[in-house]
């Protein structure tokens, strides 16, 4: 009996070291290609048990590309595509791989202007290195796309997988949920740009206000000082050193994207980290609360700050505009500076009462307001 029961736990770990290894193979990261070709980047595709490989030179605008996809059936086809004017179907320049009669592997180019049209036709852009195989349950298509010039460095893909091909051509595939959702965003430069947002949406656009809330408001609470300053120049100070790394990433960004500018979203970054680096140097020439310039000193660091809030927030959003993210990103952010912004609605109305409140008592608790108990006028102290 224990001998059985021991044996049963022996094949149940067997199994799931069987799955884990099987799981393990059925990512990008472990597939090896015949032709021993390598690329720099690689992605699991969320549909349809596809997987993209490819590496992308900005010195001349050249996508070399793999993608790996088993196919509906054994005698079906494959498709990868890019939509350079939307995010669907039609309108994409796509790369279909199939069995031809003899058995022997093809890839076409199609033009998809329609649901009706699957023909084989010349893309918008030029194509090389085309070619395909078959092994292993899975077809792969491989080929080199010279993208336009003027190309941002995200476009929109989308694949698919079919059942079968009639006399060359592609069959309809399934309208399952998974083929409606076969299609995204593809960064070329592999997580790079979404480096560069989060850590100048993290920066400019989340600590940044949060330290100016808790300077405006946490000290007008004589319990909050003076933890309300270090925790400000806390906010602040990470705020930059992020804030620079992220300038940083966008400076590497343009110089691999020869040809594609965003003129105003990077004028405002340069605005932003020169008005950055000014107010941190400012604020090593500090003059004491005494001194007959900190009047003047503070005018200029509440104005930059605020300047900086505003430009923050404007360039997060010209950001997101830029990148194309999923609504979810650019949806969380604004719930996050919205609730910020609520906050900082509500500490405001109790820093107003809290301060009208102290000058009221400030007033009715003076020392000398020349009357004794409202009975007669005080009379100066004795020397």
């Amino acid at each position: 009996m224990v001998s059985l029961r021991f044996s049963a736990l022996i094949l149940g770990l067997l199994q799931t070291v069987s799955l884990i290894t099987t799981s393990h193979s059925l990512t990008c990261t472990s597939q090896k290609f015949t032709n021993n070709k390598l690329y720099q980047h690689c992605s699991d595709l969320p549909q349809l048990s596809s997987y993209l490989h490819w590496t992308y030179d900005s010195s001349n605008s050249s996508l070399s590309l793999a993608f790996v996809a088993a196919p509906a059936t054994s005698d079906g086809w494959i498709s990868w595509a890019i939509n350079p004017t939307a995010t669907g179907m039609v309108g994409s320049q796509a790369l279909i791989a199939f069995k031809d009669s003899t058995g022997t592997m093809t890839v076409s180019t199609y033009n998809l202007v329609s649901y009706g049209s699957i023909v084989p036709s010349d893309l918008s852009f030029a194509v090389t290195d085309l070619a395909a195989d078959y092994s292993d349950g899975m077809m792969r298509i491989f080929a080199t796309v010279t993208l336009p010039e003027k190309t941002t460095t995200t476009v929109n893909q989308v694949w698919q997988v079919g059942p079968s091909v009639t006399n060359g051509i592609p069959s309809r595939h399934d309208i399952q949920p998974a083929n409606l959702n076969s299609k995204g965003t593809l960064d070329l430069l592999s997580g790079q740009s979404n480096i560069h947002g989060i850590l100048n949406a993290v920066s400019w656009g989340i600590l940044f206000p949060i330290g100016i809330i808790i300077a405006r408001y946490l000290r007008t609470f004589k319990s909050a000082d003076p933890a309300w300053f270090y925790l400000h120049v806390f906010c602040q100070f990470s705020a930059y050193v992020i804030g620079v790394a992220g300038w940083g990433t966008g400076l590497k960004l343009g110089s691999e994207s020869k040809g594609i500018q965003y003129t105003g979203h990077r004028n405002i970054g340069i605005a932003l980290f020169s008005l950055a680096t000014v107010q941190v140097f400012a604020f090593l020439l500090r003059p004491k609360n005494d001194h007959k310039l900190r009047f003047y000193w503070n005018i200029y660091h509440h104005g930059i700050g605020y300047a900086i809030l505003i430009l923050g927030i404007i360039n997060v959003f010209k950001g997101l505009d830029i990148l194309v993210p999923e609504k979810k990103w650019k949806s969380a952010y604004i719930i996050v500076i919205s609730i910020l912004g609520g906050i900082a609605l509500l500490l405001e109305a109790i820093t107003w009462v809290v301060v009208l409140r102290r000058k009221k008592s400030s007033k009715s608790t003076k020392p000398y307001d020349g009357y004794n108990n409202g009975q007669a006028r005080q009379q100066p102290l004795a020397l």
